[in-house]
């Protein structure tokens, strides 16, 4: 803990939003109290179990007008600023940048649109049952202060990182994961090109021996990576056929190493790696490739594949993620409520390949529909349930600017997931599959994804599978 004491000690010190990271904070500095000052400013009232004498609370909607006021602001992800984080003269901080400098050389970082929470928890599963130090932290909801107590000179932190955390960070962790970008959170950034530029901090900080494993979807641009580049490269369903993968038009002789995926055969080196699909409970060919960024990390860290191998049939997939929930009147029921983005529907059709019918919907972020409209109109779910915001736009979309949807009588547009499950219920046959797969964000209908899966359960079983992932 005294590797904290700089950055705070003798300093008056705000912590900026009170959520799961604020309290997180709290603890921390309460512990030691070598702070001068503390205050803390939420939109929110102030908790009622904290009543500690000498802690300034700031509230209400100009709770980030105090910030000068302060030497050290310890911001949590999800607040927005006011102003460029240049202009204010305190010093910004957050419990990821602080973390960062401290153990930087341990950290596996994982960032990318989709995908990063079942490939962070995945590569923490297996790591940890070869018999590896490891901890994880993160977005995936364990703050890294809570951790800190837990860190030795031999860990190995795996360490999920959104955009938020990432948008302002000087430090880049030693091995970097960069599964993809697709289009999302454009209602914080505007555009394209500041997301992106958030999610590029994951290796623009790097040092020369450091190592990114980076989808070829998103290399970086020549000049900007300081760091070893190992692009991970899908192939797709293709049969796994060795001469194929050698001869492939991505092959680039200028790196020093790239992972191949072709089918659920895993190529690094000349040597090969096959999934045993029919042994893990992760579905789909886009799982197959986080588990290629999973394997060649788990490379670097010195795994054998057998260490490998049972740590990936061990591994219990994340609720809400293509989960399947079971059958009720012989329909059987999917769960993929984390779906915020057209890509992760289209992902998750081709894999439920025998799905009838679709709830599509959700708070409109103004991401463009086109693509998962061109794909719906070419597919063969009966049933298209459009909800909420995202699904009244998508229908109107569709018959102002679509009119050679096929089959445009498959669409049905309702309100709420309580009418969008009612109405999947009566048309759905029994023997085929109703899927969840929003495509948007669940923010203002619900707390979030996870509840948005608890209540879509709810709704089709009448209680909901009580569900324990622990790390």
């Amino acid at each position: 803990m005294a590797g904290i004491d700089p950055f705070v000690k003798g300093k008056k010190v705000l912590l900026l939003g009170f959520g799961k990271e604020g309290q997180s904070a709290y603890r921390m500095l309460a512990e030691k109290k070598v702070y001068k000052e503390l205050g803390i400013a939420d939109q929110k009232e102030a908790v009622s179990w904290l009543k500690e004498s000498g802690i300034t609370w700031i509230t209400g909607p100009d709770y980030q007008k105090v910030m000068d006021e302060y030497d050290v602001v310890f911001k949590s992800p999800g607040i927005v600023l006011e102003r460029p984080a240049k202009s204010y003269k305190c010093q910004i901080l957050s419990q990821t940048e602080v973390f960062f400098r401290l153990f930087r050389n341990q950290i596996i970082g994982i960032t990318g649109t989709k995908g990063k929470s079942t490939t962070t928890s995945l590569l923490y599963h297996i790591l940890k049952s070869a018999g590896r130090k490891v901890l994880i932290a993160g977005n995936i909801g364990i703050p890294a202060f809570d951790q800190i107590h837990e860190v030795e000179e031999d860990t190995i932190i795996v360490f999920e990182l959104s955009c938020h955390q990432l948008e302002h960070l000087t430090v880049s962790p030693r091995i970097g994961i960069l599964l993809n970008i697709h289009e999302e959170h454009l209602d914080h950034y505007g555009d394209m090109e500041h997301y992106v530029a958030a999610k590029e901090q994951i290796y623009r900080n790097q040092e020369a021996g450091d190592i990114l494993i980076c989808s070829s979807q998103c290399l970086p641009k020549k000049g900007t990576c300081p760091s070893q580049l190992i692009p991970v490269i899908d192939l797709g369903e293709n049969p796994e056929n060795k001469d194929a993968i050698c001869q492939a038009q991505y092959k680039n002789e200028s790196y020093k190493e790239e992972i191949l995926l072709s089918g659920s055969c895993i190529w690094r080196k000349e040597e090969s790696y096959s999934i045993p699909c029919d042994k893990i409970q992760l579905l789909g060919h886009h799982n197959y490739f986080d588990i290629a960024f999973v394997y060649e990390a788990c490379k670097q860290k010195g795994l054998r594949d057998d260490e490998f191998t049972r740590g990936l049939e061990t591994y219990q997939p994340l609720p809400h993620r293509l989960h399947f929930l079971g059958e009720h009147k012989g329909v059987k029921y999917y769960d993929d409520s984390i779906s915020t983005i057209c890509d992760t529907t289209i992902q998750a059709l081709n894999t439920i390949k025998d799905t009838e019918t679709i709830l599509i919907g959700g708070m409109d972020r103004g991401i463009d529909y086109r693509e998962l409209i061109s794909y719906l109109s070419e597919s063969q779910v009966n049933h298209i349930i459009l909800m909420e915001a995202t699904g009244k736009r998508i229908y109107k979309e569709i018959k102002e600017d679509v009119p050679e949807f096929k089959r445009q009588e498959r669409l049905v547009l309702v309100s709420h997931l309580e009418d969008a499950v009612a109405l999947a219920k009566e048309l759905t046959k029994p023997g085929a599959s109703c899927l969840l797969s929003p495509a948007a964000a669940s923010y203002g209908i619900f707390r979030n994804f996870e509840e948005r899966g608890q209540v879509f359960e709810r709704l089709v079983f009448g209680t909901p599978v009580k569900q324990s992932i622990q790390f």
